[in-house]
């Protein structure tokens, strides 16, 4: 990962420095092209380990409405998109995800969120149910979740 980042010219990343996005998409283009999508999957189940993230989480609603603030508190300048979640039921609800990251980052992203505040024994569901995401030129992708 260090080497495709320098190559996308974020030569040694140190934390609390603020790089390009630009370079971030293109590293992940990269490994998708190099390695394949599920790669950058895991990549996006380890954001909510290691970006800046709101504190008081303590439910899986509660979680997956903290991506968009999580989102905005790790970048600056610009319309960078948002996340959003609208809650469906008990333990299902839809996560609207307009940013410029590829879809695969933010379904990693979006199932750790599920992961991490559901119940241990629950079964955990993340679809894209967009009727045309980002990767096939639309303009969102939408994830219906459950757990």
């Amino acid at each position: 990962m260090q080497e495709t980042l320098a190559e996308n010219g974020i030569d040694e990343p140190e934390p609390d420095e603020w790089y390009p996005q630009q370079a971030y998409l293109d590293a992940f283009e990269s490994i998708v092209d190099s390695v394949g999508s599920r790669t950058v999957t895991n990549v996006g189940k380890k954001i909510p380990e290691n970006a800046d993230w709101p504190p008081g989480i303590d439910s899986v609603a509660g979680g997956l409405e903290s991506i968009n603030e999580a989102y905005q508190m790790n970048h600056r300048n610009g319309d960078i998109g948002y996340y959003a979640f609208e809650k469906e039921g008990d333990s299902e609800g839809k996560v609207f995800c307009k940013n410029p990251y590829p879809c695969d980052f933010d379904r990693g992203i979006v199932t750790a969120v599920v992961e991490e505040f559901s119940p241990e024994d629950a079964l955990v569901g993340v679809e894209e149910v967009s009727d045309q995401c980002r990767a096939s030129g639309g303009n969102e992708c939408i994830y219906q979740v459950s757990w």
